[in-house]
């Protein structure tokens, strides 16, 4: 992952549509969707990880199961991503899985996720976002920071949009994720 990808993160209550049709329209707009439908019952999330699954594949999209361990396994996707908390939990008992990230909101949370397997962190806040009204954005220094204290690949998470994505790229990140953005 050496160029600068996006990556959608799932909220299929914002879609206007099924998850998996909203994943076929974002073919060639993104490189991963991380699957945070995290308020689902694990064998709900596992029949949906699979009907989105098959139409990443259909479009080359990398899919990241997100939270739901054993449903990830159970689909066969090789990506997973985690909670820090969840991370620290597993450490030791992910080997199966090709690639693993966990979510940070500070340089030490990042270091610990690096000490505890991950391979890449998504940072955030970085600006003001609708997600989480009135907590002020970490910006661009933060994620600066994380990019050269760490050995991780880092994707600014939080307000991104097309205006400002320019900035995530100037301080080194791997990537942008976007929810609201990729989801309506």
């Amino acid at each position: 992952m050496s160029m600068f990808k996006r990556i959608a993160i799932s909220n299929r209550s914002l879609c206007p549509r099924p998850l998996w049709e909203q994943a076929a329209l974002l073919g060639g707009r993104i490189d991963a969707l991380i699957l945070r439908e995290k308020d689902l019952k694990e064998w709900e999330y596992e029949g949906l990880a699979l009907k989105v699954q098959q139409v990443c594949q259909r479009q080359g999209i990398c899919l990241i199961c997100h939270t739901f361990v054993q449903a990830a396994r159970k689909i066969g996707c090789d990506a997973i991503h985690l909670p820090l908390a969840l991370l620290l939990e597993n450490q030791g008992l992910l080997d199966d899985f090709a690639l693993i990230g966990a979510s940070v909101h500070s340089l030490e949370e990042a270091k610990a996720a690096q000490g505890a397997g991950a391979h890449y962190v998504t940072a955030g806040n970085i600006f003001e976002t609708d997600c989480k009204p009135g907590l002020p954005g970490k910006g661009t220094d933060f994620l600066r920071a994380l990019c050269r204290e760490t050995q991780l690949e880092v994707y600014a998470l939080g307000g991104i949009t097309d205006d400002n994505e320019a900035e995530i790229l100037r301080t080194g990140a791997s990537g942008a994720c976007r929810m609201s953005g990729y989801m309506k």
